[in-house]
């Protein structure tokens, strides 16, 4: 289970060249729901996202939210599994990419007993930057307070999803 919020920055951190990073470039193979490759420096990774809830069930959409739905709401809950690549089936799969791979380096930056992944995004989305923070469970992330450099909370925004960046021109977000 992944818990995480997602907020667009406002103003890159001083010194970032200080904090522990990784070149990233992923590719979806499918958005709904997200099959996605991903090379992380020298490591390649195949993973499954599925967001809990994703199809609601008819009673669920007929009563009024629960506060255990609105509280996933404000966040992004979703299940993820994944399973390692070797750079041979990385490029295979590569090949068979939809859209557009996003290219960015994840720098990780301490926040208490928290750590921020800054991503900085490279190519189609040059001087695009969201941070991520994820949290043990959803009443950690409810109470988080972020740092004064983060900008808009865009937690349950899908066009702030890489899946979504892949399939869209930055015009579109």
């Amino acid at each position: 289970m992944e818990i995480e919020k997602k907020y667009l920055v406002k103003k890159l951190p001083e010194n970032l060249e200080q904090y522990e990073k990784s070149e990233l470039e992923q590719c979806y193979l499918c958005t709904g729901p997200v099959i996605r490759i991903r090379k992380s420096d020298d490591d390649y990774i195949l993973t499954y996202k599925s967001r809990e809830g994703e199809t609601p069930t008819k009673a669920e959409t007929a009563a009024p939210p629960s506060a255990a739905r609105r509280d996933k709401e404000a966040l992004n809950v979703c299940q993820e599994i994944e399973a390692p690549l070797n750079r041979e089936a990385y490029e295979h799969l590569r090949a068979k990419a939809d859209g557009l791979c996003i290219v960015k380096t994840r720098y990780r930056i301490p926040c208490g007993k928290y750590r921020i992944e800054l991503d900085v995004f490279h190519g189609e989305y040059e001087g695009f930057y969201l941070a991520e923070v994820e949290f043990p469970t959803v009443a950690e992330g409810l109470a988080f307070t972020p740092p004064a450099w983060f900008g808009e909370d865009v937690s349950g925004d899908p066009r702030y999803t890489n899946s979504y960046l892949s399939s869209h021109s930055p015009e579109e977000k």
